[in-house]
């Protein structure tokens, strides 16, 4: 690695790394588990089974449950009056009972419609369970061992299923909603299935939890099929470190994280290009809604993505590479397709502002539409990519949103606890997106993004495809028709430099603090409220003070200086105008920067005869402020390792201090020189006498 590269690597990781506080900031929110590796990829995905169940749970109110059934179609009725039967014999009343007495693998469980809310297992622990020592989690809760786990099951979990194999819960109701297991906002987790491979969930609905709603960990095969889960603290689905997943026809909402995260799914296809020969989870024919975002992974790898409906979310889906102790970082190969993203632009960090989230989760009102969002994000964005790798997103309706369709920035290794130098740049490569169908839904109705790409600019091999709408930047690089396939790719080591303010100022949220940052335009700020305008317009103040100085003192006879610095005075004001409206790309920042280019140029050419070595550096930074101006606008300029946004920004630095010290000293003023001796003889003194006349 040459010095210079070298340079700009370290110089990266000190600037990326303000816009990684977007997401180490709300580390404190993170899922945080006990060390897991991923299954070593033997399994596969278990298969419903049909026949009659071997366990089963009720309840043994027969007026209710002859209610619950009463609208069912008449074979569905006769079954479960049936099971209802056998189930009163010789059945469980709690779904936990049912659990503990399955003795070897590939048992059926069949809940019947009820209200399950575990009576037994739903108090604090007591005894030994209640003084186990374990760290904890930023959020207070233990991040407990299995064996801990094992012996204490209901310190954290309604219903703990631990090692069972093959096993398959199942509603028998008409709908997902006739049989539900209930936390009651009192436990972590309503079900964990715990290292309990081949595990298949189906027809019912897990609920109001301090964390997630149905969790899976370590599992090597598993399905949730037609399962709801709803109103939680974090998480409705949350699957981590497993292999052969299948999520489907599922549903979530009112959650303060992700409806559905598949977080560190088994990194099966790390080093590996586009072609892949299999995918570690798949999700499809799921809807989440109105929760902080529908979809979110950190380790996010492997996962197709496909026939689904992300809405009414803050954010349709997110994967990230930002959060330590996740296996599987960086994140890479997710493959989203004909899904449908749109309209996530819901805001829920007013519920915060004003209190109530602060109150205990069972007084906040999940159940009246109140999330409380866990970590910080830019509403009205469809999907968001946090440093990841060789993602596809391809054949998506992605539409209605209020700031971005795509949404793509990079994070530094030292997030996840690597320090490495090599691989500080790693992420945020090689994302594909392309054939989607944006700004419009399936009936062919115009719906259109605010803007359809939002990149700060980092890493390579990244592309869009040609008929994007607003983006910024201007012109980012195009997919070709095949993968892999780029035109006008550029390979740089760090983002833009507004672009990482803006994320730092972002991060400073915490919804146990009541904090949300000032001047972030997520959390409401505009105009001169955002940190953007305020930096355009400190900027523009201190170059006017300079450039106005200097042509005073230096250049004030000079008419095109004159005419220049007016050209220069027009474009900082345009800088910070369209500063104002960066939820609105435009080329107004553009034309300021050629502006500003031309009046840097032009007051270069004018200091030749007096400053020549201040004129050329001034010469030098108009010219790197246009081509930051044509970057911007009109191609990104490929073989550079940072945006010319930065060589701007450092050389400008020295340019004020030297104009304003060339400002500050006097002008030089050449003496004028002696006068020149005369040819002409030297005419006689006046005379003292009186003048005579001659007759």
């Amino acid at each position: 690695m040459s010095w210079t590269r070298r340079f700009v690597s370290v110089l990266s990781v000190v600037l990326v790394a303000l816009a990684a506080a977007l997401f180490t900031a709300p580390g404190a929110q993170a899922h945080e588990e006990r060390p897991v590796t991923f299954p070593d990829g033997s399994g596969s995905v278990p298969k419903l089974r049909t026949g009659e169940p071997d366990l089963l749970v009720c309840k043994t109110d027969r007026a209710d449950f002859e209610r619950r059934i009463s609208g069912f179609p008449a074979g569905l009725k006769a079954r479960n009056l049936a099971l209802f039967e056998r189930c009163v014999r010789g059945g469980h009343r709690h779904l936990q009972q049912a659990v503990d007495a399955v003795d070897r693998p590939g048992l059926t469980i069949a809940v019947l419609p009820g209200l399950y809310e575990e009576e037994p297992s739903l108090p604090p622990p007591t005894g030994a369970c209640a003084t186990l020592k374990a760290p904890k989690s930023a959020l207070g809760y233990q991040i407990l061992s299995y064996a801990q786990q094992l012996r204490c099951p209901h310190n954290q979990n309604l219903v703990a299923i631990l090692g069972k194999k093959n096993l398959q819960i199942e509603g028998t109701g008409a709908s997902r909603l006739d049989v539900v297991v209930d936390a009651k906002y009192q436990k972590l987790n309503a079900i964990r299935a715990d290292g309990s491979d081949g595990v298949y969930f189906r027809n019912f609905t897990a609920q109001r939890t301090t964390f997630n709603s149905l969790y899976v960990l370590a599992a090597d095969g598993f399905v949730i099929d037609d399962v709801l889960t709803r109103w939680n603290d974090e998480y409705g689905f949350l699957t981590f470190a497993s292999d052969h997943g299948l999520y489907k026809n599922c549903e979530s909402y009112g959650n303060g994280d992700s409806g559905i995260y598949p977080g560190s799914a088994s990194d099966i296809n790390d080093a590996r290009g586009y072609d892949v020969p299999r995918y570690s989870i798949e999700i499809t024919g799921c809807r989440s809604h109105h929760n902080m975002v529908g979809y979110s992974g950190t380790a996010g790898d492997s996962v197709w993505v496909h026939d689904n409906e992300f809405d009414h979310n803050m954010g349709g889906a997110s994967m990230d590479s930002a959060f330590p102790g996740h296996p599987g970082l960086p994140q890479n190969h997710a493959r989203f397709e004909r899904n449908l993203i749109h309209d996530n632009n819901q805001n829920y960090y007013p519920h915060v502002a004003d209190g109530t989230c602060a109150k205990p989760p069972v007084d906040r009102g999940y159940e009246q539409g109140v999330v409380c969002p866990q970590i910080s994000m830019p509403p009205g964005t469809g999907i968001i990519t946090a440093g990841g790798n060789w993602n596809l997103y391809e054949n998506n309706w992605v539409y209605g949103h209020q700031r971005a369709a795509f949404f793509l920035s990079a994070v530094p290794a030292f997030i996840r606890g690597e320090s490495a130098w090599g691989k500080q740049t790693d992420t945020s490569h090689h994302n594909r997106y392309a054939g989607n169908h944006l700004g419009v839904d399936k009936a062919g109705n115009a719906r259109p993004n605010r803007t359809d790409v939002w990149w700060d600019g980092q890493g390579g091999g990244n592309c869009w495809q040609s008929d994007a709408g607003a983006t910024t930047p201007g012109a980012p690089p195009t997919c070709g028709a095949r993968r892999g396939e780029v035109s006008g790719n550029t390979d740089r080591l760090v983002g833009e430099p507004a672009k990482l303010a803006q994320l730092l100022v972002c991060a400073d949220y915490n919804v146990q603090a009541r904090r949300l940052p000032a001047g972030c335009d997520w959390y409401g700020a505009r105009g001169l409220q955002r940190v953007e305008t305020q930096l355009a317009l400190g900027s523009a103040l201190v170059l006017a003070l300079a450039g106005g100085a200097l042509w005073w003192r230096r250049l004030r006879g000079n008419r095109l200086a004159g005419a220049a610095t007016l050209i220069g005075l027009v474009g900082l004001a345009l800088d910070v105008a369209g500063s104002t409206l960066a939820l609105t790309p435009t080329l107004l920042p553009a034309v300021a920067l050629l502006l500003t280019g031309v009046w840097w140029t032009l007051i270069g050419l004018a200091l030749r005869p007096t400053r020549p070595v201040l004129a050329w550096t001034t010469v030098a930074l108009g010219a790197l402020t246009l081509l930051d101006a044509f970057d911007k606008a009109v191609l990104m300029v490929p073989g550079i390792p940072v945006s010319p946004a930065w060589l701007r920004l450092l050389l400008g630095v020295v340019w004020v201090l030297w104009a304003v010290i060339a400002a500050g000293t006097r002008p030089d003023r050449t003496p004028e020189p002696p006068p020149e001796p005369s040819a002409e003889p030297p005419s006689e003194p006046p005379s003292d006498r009186p003048d005579t006349v001659t007759a």
